[in-house]
């Protein structure tokens, strides 16, 4: 006898464990660097199940982008809503949202929604125009923050979004972005980037009391797009799949040094990262890496493609 359609599979357990869903608000980027590209590799390679929901358009290359075309709000929000009648979810994340048109249906749909954790990431926008560039910040602030359980960014990114009239001859703290975040209503803030001497960064998840927890990492030569996607959405599939906020981070960090370090150049621009670095055999002919030098000191892993 034939399996209709609507006959389950024979052989397919009814209690088989579906990995959680996130839903992403994120532009299309046709390098796949980042974008909903970026968000449905990482959450994949992280164990979640992607629901890529497009708010934006960028035109781009490896190097830089030129422009982005926004699509009609009622078009974002049919997207998600015809999916969130069906399916659950376990975690959102906020991407580039394209207007403050835009961040305002979107912040409606999230508020349907209060207890799913949101991972809010803030990109650098270099190529907006600057009252377009005001006005999203503005509806970002109001309507996304309040509803954040972390905000995602790299230390400047954060500092000129957060602190505008920061003029203090040091750098702001982690705590400091981590004040100013909380007084719009998202507790953490994940600050990425922070400069250290002899070649290392310093990525620190903070609240307003303070930092919780960071990772420190060798600064790489390479130039790369797509890294503060592929950090917030690692963060978000971790929280989907039950991570308390500390651990979560600390896998997601773990995951992008490890993407980085297996980064490739596709084109002639920056170096994206290889969120599938574990799936990949390793070349013929290549030696395992020795889990320590003979003098003690890590092994050197910086070898992007």
């Amino acid at each position: 006898m034939s399996q209709t359609p609507q006959d389950p599979a024979p052989d397919a357990p009814e209690d088989a464990a579906a990995p959680p869903c996130v839903m992403s608000f994120n532009a299309n980027d046709p390098s796949g660097a980042g974008g909903l590209g970026g968000d449905v590799a990482t959450l994949c390679a992280m164990g979640a199940h992607p629901l890529p929901v497009v708010t934006a358009i960028l035109l781009r290359d490896t190097a830089e982008v030129f422009d982005h075309h926004v699509l009609d709000d009622e078009a974002v929000v049919e997207q998600a809503r015809s999916i969130l009648e069906d399916t659950p979810i376990a975690a959102w994340k906020v991407g580039f949202l394209g207007s403050a048109e835009i961040i305002s249906v979107v912040a409606e749909v999230l508020s349907d929604y209060p207890d799913v954790p949101l991972v809010a990431y803030l990109p650098s926008l270099p190529w907006m125009e600057e009252s377009a560039h005001e006005a999203y910040h503005d509806a970002f602030r109001e309507l996304v923050l309040p509803q954040a359980s972390v905000l995602v960014g790299n230390h400047k990114t954060l500092t000129d979004f957060l602190l505008p009239d920061w003029d203090a001859d040091r750098p702001a703290s982690p705590r400091e972005l981590a004040v100013a975040a909380a007084e719009h209503g998202t507790r953490f803030v994940l600050v990425t980037g922070i400069q250290l001497p002899d070649h290392f960064v310093d990525n620190v998840l903070a609240t307003a009391d303070g930092p919780i927890s960071g990772e420190r990492f060798e600064r790489f030569d390479a130039g790369f797009v797509g890294a503060g996607e592929t950090l917030s959405a690692a963060l978000t599939a971790m929280l989907a799949n039950g991570a308390d906020i500390t651990a979560a981070a600390a896998e997601a960090l773990a995951f992008l040094d490890q993407t980085l370090d297996a980064g490739f150049r596709p084109g002639m621009g920056a170096v994206i990262p290889d969120r599938f670095f574990w799936a990949l055999p390793p070349a013929e002919g290549s030696p395992e890496p020795a889990d320590e030098a003979e003098d003690g000191a890590p092994p050197d892993r910086r070898h992007v493609h």
